[in-house]
């Protein structure tokens, strides 16, 4: 099965990082974020994908077909004009890399790869900008088994601030950061049958706004619930805690 990703916004909230580069390649731990959603991907046996690139999409290609030298170690021979590359680290990848406009909308961008995935019987798709330990497998699974055209995971936000632990009007302690108000958003983890493709016009057409209700409204929208660990980066704060995960060695959505 094949992952389309979507890496080609501006990702104005994190401006301190995306005037260097996309925000897709703001690094976790050494890595771009989009390495950990592909390594995510490939731990569930997803290993063909097609990213949408967009704003500075030229760093996104320059990355991979540079990915020995990012990934090796690598002797430079100048007086022969040699290189070397030891002990290779090799993803099982196939990374097909498409400029989809800087403007397009998220639909645009779907639209604008659909020769790529027209002929699949489904195929994942999600945004280059947050990490989770969803089950994509089990996701997949039950896109399979419920027979519809759409499959959205549906997730609990994370909490952004601390509650206090009332009695009346005395404080009696503090939970840190509780998970939302009960309510289930878009995780932004689909599972998608390529018929949703005619639901797209052009590229003017948010995927989040008219797609999916429609979907919805023709009842071809199923939810995959996850209840584990989600968290986009669309801040310097939300990116600085997942490189705090990530060093500490607890990053819940290292799953390879």
């Amino acid at each position: 099965m094949k992952a389309v990703i979507l890496a080609g916004g501006l990702g104005t909230r994190i401006s301190e990082e995306t005037h260097l580069r996309p925000k897709p390649m703001i690094e976790i731990g050494g890595h771009p974020i989009l390495w950990h959603i592909m390594k995510s991907y490939s731990a569930h046996g997803v290993n063909d994908f097609v990213i949408c690139c967009g704003y500075k999409g030229y760093m996104i290609k320059e990355y991979f077909a540079n990915y020995f030298l990012h990934m090796s170690d690598v002797t430079f021979d100048m007086q022969n004009n040699r290189m070397e590359v030891h002990e290779r680290h090799a993803e099982p990848w196939k990374v097909t890399l498409v400029d989809t406009g800087e403007e397009t909308m998220t639909g645009g961008r779907l639209k604008r790869v659909a020769r790529y995935i027209q002929d699949e019987e489904a195929f994942c798709f999600t945004y280059g900008d947050g990490v989770s330990d969803v089950n994509i497998a089990e996701s997949i699974r039950f896109h399979r088994e419920h027979g519809k055209s759409a499959t959205v995971t549906a997730v609990l936000p994370p909490g952004r601030y601390g509650a206090l632990e009332r009695q009346g009007v005395q404080v009696a302690g503090f939970t840190e950061k509780p998970r939302g108000d009960g309510g289930w958003i878009n995780g932004g983890y689909f599972v998608l049958s390529p018929e949703v493709l005619q639901l797209i016009p052009d590229d003017s057409c948010s995927w989040e706004s008219d797609p999916l209700n429609q979907l919805a409204s023709q009842q071809q929208l199923m939810a995959f619930e996850h209840s584990g660990f989600w968290q986009p980066m669309d801040t310097l704060r939300e990116k600085n805690m997942l490189e705090e995960l990530w060093n500490s060695g607890r990053a819940p959505w290292k799953i390879w």
